[in-house]
């Protein structure tokens, strides 16, 4: 091993910050009180994050900030406000999941370190360019990779200068990352806006298999499997957990500090892990880093596992059955090692301060001497340090312009500011009567403010200017349709509109099918999935390289950087989650994207004030079945049951079957596996979208219409054609009479749909 090995922590609160600095973390990641994904968590205010910044320096340990969410487009005046203050602090690196976030870092605050987040789903090698052409430093993979899958991207990452972070504890979500809409379809808590509400962790009616928590999965655990990850050549071990406490979070910390730096020292792992069962838990599975995606992973109970634990753990150390009284016993010593963690935890950061620095400024100045300004910080968490600085001109008697307190204080004021705390302006050793020229006020105040700052020049705020929001190239919005079925391509002779062709998630090793098939029919525009792990993406860019379309539409960044490497036109999907006009700059200056779906998260007035690129189409989903979450695990295996203890191979290829869950407030979800498509779960309704139309038409140059079927179960299709008609009718109406019978047609072909994600946005 010729790397570093970076333990990088969770840190929801000021105390819980103290706990991983103390317990040895080399890193933490905390957020402020918005743009990031853990909004539940308590989070910090900016004068926090700044004496968290000095305290963990004196530790060396650094801080990294969470910006990881989608961005809309009125956010981006406060957006460059917080940038501008972040980049005269000493913060680490941010943490970043939209593009168009990316795109204002580089461009205007490129001192700052951009960390891409989980939340962008990477899991191919196509991404890790991708995302280091955008100005990543470090990417954070998907949690569903295997170790294998981990080392050929870290590979990837080494020829790119690219750092690897894996998560090794905590939660985990039963969906990819990013790809995850199980709420916002409904009241708008979004995860890609840090508000996911956890419908993974809810109580569902009892399933035919048993089952009343069908898909919640125990947490991740790679405490054990440390040393196959500093084989596959990993940076950074992450642990999840911003939303848990202090006592949580210094236990786990400690831990792994304790195994990592064992394992360094000796070559084996000398912890046996047992502390972590003390805290939270919901018992530990590490079957995605093994590649084993078996039954076990689930647990019918998504609160603390540690008393369950407990017990099991003392029945089987003892020969006998036990009685009430003993599981009483086993259950409050648990709990007095949870006092005992918590007092020593209190202890431990009770001396650990983030306050304030104090400050005092001493003003002198005599004539034909310069102004002389002597600086002093002090306080409980620093050592005292006194500078001065001084004028290059010498003072002058001034009658009209003298500098006096008053005037100091006016200029020099706002150094009480979130680092510092001004608690003397001392202007008795300066004489009456004198002035400097004002401009050598502002030169001393910008020179302590430097020294202050580690003797970095304080950067000055940015405005970001404004963006020119080109026309549409053609007056008229234009339909297009999705299919995935070979039958459907005869919709040709009925259309003269784009049609899409959904390309499978997973393929055969070597899988030359769909080739021989778009040469076949050039009309066809391929559309590539969001997820292509491992042999499927080498797949589908086989399928680029000898197809070689005049145009793609991609959900999936690594077949975008690719197809921008071959020339290919491409579109970003609807599952890149793009909501700014930022996003779509960056997308077209550094990959020559043609178009893009605007994310159907977003409602109408979060829309019309996105700014289209020069030479740039902007498209959107009108009706298409709501996709609520997206796993490589299996959904069936708690709900109607499957006699495969674990997935296998032929899965993927193979299964296409179809249930539904209900909660206990009576919804129902439809649970839907496509042949070679992972499995995923839909909302009941539909979404159709036809106010859309006479709203905003000026914006989009296209509409979308799903026909694949895909998330229907057993329900009936409605007739592709007659939908087709009525959709093409809608866009082509003038008439208000002929325009309301043509929605009331497509109201009774899809009776059970909705929009409401139109309204609520996020």
């Amino acid at each position: 091993m010729d790397h570093k090995i970076e333990l990088l922590a969770p840190g929801g609160d000021v105390d819980a910050i103290k706990a991983a600095i103390i317990a040895g973390a080399d890193a933490v990641y905390c957020g402020l009180d918005t743009l990031n994904a853990r909004n539940r968590a308590s989070n910090i205010s900016f004068e926090q994050l700044i004496g968290i910044i000095r305290l963990a320096h004196q530790y060396d340990c650094q801080i990294f900030l969470t910006l990881n969410v989608i961005i809309l487009e009125r956010e981006f005046k406060s957006i460059a406000k917080l940038l501008s203050k972040l980049v005269n602090t000493t913060l680490d690196g941010v943490i970043v999941q939209d593009i168009g976030m990316f795109n204002i870092i580089t461009k205007h605050f490129p001192t700052l370190d951009i960390h891409a987040s989980t939340q962008l789903t990477t899991h191919n090698v196509g991404q890790i360019p991708f995302l280091k052409k955008l100005g990543a430093s470090r990417v954070n993979l998907s949690r569903e990779l295997n170790l294998r899958e981990i080392t050929t991207i870290t590979k990837v990452c080494e020829e790119h200068d690219v750092l690897t972070e894996v998560f090794v504890h905590g939660s985990l979500c039963v969906a990819f990352s990013g790809l995850c809409y199980s709420t916002s379809a409904s009241v708008g808590n979004s995860g890609n806006r840090g508000r996911c509400s956890q419908a993974c962790r809810e109580e569902y009616e009892t399933t035919p298999s048993g089952h009343n928590f069908p898909l919640n999965i125990k947490d991740n655990s790679a405490f054990f499997d440390l040393p196959a990850l500093i084989e596959a050549g990993v940076h950074s071990f992450k642990i999840e957990g911003r939303i848990k406490g202090a006592n949580y979070v210094h236990t786990v910390v400690d831990s792994f500090r304790k195994q990592i730096d064992g394992f360094l020292n000796t070559g084996e792992l000398t912890e046996d892990g047992e502390r972590l069962y003390k805290v939270f838990n919901r018992d530990f599975s590490n079957a995605f880093l093994r590649g084993d995606l078996n039954q076990s992973m689930f647990i019918d109970n998504p609160r603390d596992n540690s008393k369950v634990h407990a017990v099991s753990k003392f029945k089987a150390d003892e020969s006998q059955n036990i009685s009430v009284v003993q599981i009483q016993d086993v259950e409050q010593n648990l709990q007095d090692d949870k006092n005992t963690i918590e007092a020593e935890v209190v202890e431990k950061i009770k001396h650990l301060s983030i306050e304030k620095v104090p400050l005092s400024l001493s003003f002198s100045g005599k004539i034909e001497q310069p102004l002389t300004v002597t600086v002093t910080t002090s306080g409980f968490s620093v050592e005292q340090n006194t500078f001065t600085v001084q004028s290059t001109s010498l003072m002058r008697t001034s009658d009209n312009a003298s500098i006096d307190k008053a005037t100091i204080e006016k200029r020099f004021k706002s150094f009480n500011n979130a680092e510092f705390l001004l608690n003397e302006l001392n202007c008795d050793n300066l004489d009456e009567g004198l002035s400097i020229p004002f401009k050598e006020l502002t030169a001393l105040k910008n020179e302590i403010a430097s020294t202050l700052n580690n003797s970095m020049t304080v950067l000055p705020e940015v405005t970001l200017p404004a963006l020119v929001n080109n026309p549409k190239a053609e007056s008229k919005t234009k339909l297009s349709l999705l299919i995935c079925d070979e039958e459907d391509v005869e919709l040709a002779n009925v259309t003269d509109a784009d049609i899409y062709f959904k390309l499978p998630d997973a393929y055969k090793r070597g899988c030359t099918k769909y080739i021989g098939f778009l040469q076949a029919n050039p009309r066809l525009i391929p559309w590539f999935p969001a997820v292509l792990i491992g042999k499927d993406y080498d797949v589908a860019v086989t399928i680029l390289e000898q197809v070689k379309p005049k145009l793609i539409v991609t959900n999936n960044t690594g077949i975008a950087y690719k197809a921008n490497e071959l020339g290919i036109e491409w579109i970003a999907g609807p599952f890149l989650n793009t909501t700014n006009s930022y996003a779509l700059l960056a997308m077209k200056e550094s990959f020559d994207c043609s178009g893009a779906f605007i994310s159907n998260e977003i409602n109408a007035m979060q829309m019309k004030n996105i700014a289209r690129p020069e030479n740039f189409k902007l498209f959107y989903s009108i009706y298409h079945p709501i996709l609520l979450m997206t796993s490589r695990q299996c959904f069936f295996q708690q709900s109607v049951g499957c006699e495969k203890p674990r997935i296998d191979n032929g899965c993927m290829l193979s299964c296409d079957k179809s249930t539904s869950i209900t909660n206990l407030k009576g919804v129902s979800f439809a649970i839907d596996k496509q042949k070679a498509g992972y499995p995923s779960i839909y909302n009941q309704d539909q979404f159709l979208n036809m106010e859309i139309i006479d709203d905003l038409s000026h914006l989009f140059d296209g509409f979308m219409i799903d026909l694949t079927n895909i998330g229907a179960g057993d329900k009936e299709s409605p007739d592709k054609a007659l939908l087709i008609q009525h959709f093409e009718a809608l866009l082509e109406n003038k008439l208000l009479d002929a325009k309301s019978a043509t929605q009331q047609q497509l109201n009774n072909l899809v009776p059970e749909s909705t929009n409401i994600q139109y309204h609520n946005g996020l």
